[in-house]
């Protein structure tokens, strides 16, 4: 068993930071070390921002963005095409959109997909308020936005059988050869629906 070599204190941050995405054990006690070297720099600033954070983040009403206000930013941005909603399943899906700036439009976050085998049925996502906001009016186009999953596109089907009638025009994201790819590297599942999916030129 290894020995202990901090305090409590460093050892609750470390198990703290082990657990975001993307960091690890060892990570964790680099970003840690870090940290803890810059204490004034970043480790009071941080723990600041995070107690600001912890205070004032809320989950957006309307589409389910996360922001410091309700409705979000997006949601109130009269530069937006509110008649366009972009449906996404998480809110990073949301901000990797935005930072593509390929479209300016509103937003609905599913938060998550339909997966019977994890126990994930339609109530435990937002795709209700997402048929509400439709059934309203004023929305011209819904774009589902969904990773190309099975759990993707069982939640895009479902959704678009719900919609059906509610005078909406319904498209999905292009699937295929992305830009710059080359053939020979892609899977065959990619090409198929780059086949599938092919456009006049």
């Amino acid at each position: 068993m290894a020995k202990r070599v901090t305090g409590p204190e460093i050892e609750k941050l470390i198990q703290l930071l082990a657990k975001v995405p993307g960091l690890g054990p060892r990570s964790a006690r680099r970003a840690a070390l870090h940290l803890i070297k810059k204490k004034d720099q970043l480790l009071g600033p941080l723990g600041h921002a995070m107690g600001e954070a912890y205070d004032k983040v809320k989950i957006c009403s309307c589409c389910g963005n996360v922001d410091t206000v309700d409705p979000c930013t997006v949601c109130t941005d009269v530069a937006r095409d509110q008649t366009v909603i972009i449906v996404v399943e998480d809110v990073s899906d949301l901000w990797a959109l935005e930072r593509a700036a390929a479209m300016n439009a509103a937003y609905h976050v599913l938060g998550g997909t339909l997966s019977p085998l994890d126990g994930i049925g339609p109530d435990d996502l937002n795709i209700k308020g997402l048929i509400d906001r439709v059934a309203k009016g004023g929305i011209r186009e819904i774009i589902i936005a969904v990773n190309a999953t099975v759990e993707g596109q069982t939640t895009a089907h479902y959704i678009t059988d719900h919609l059906t009638g509610l005078d909406v025009k319904i498209t999905r994201l292009a699937h295929g050869v992305p830009v710059g790819g080359e053939l020979d590297y892609l899977d065959e599942g990619t090409l198929s629906a780059a086949i599938r999916a092919r456009t006049a030129i």
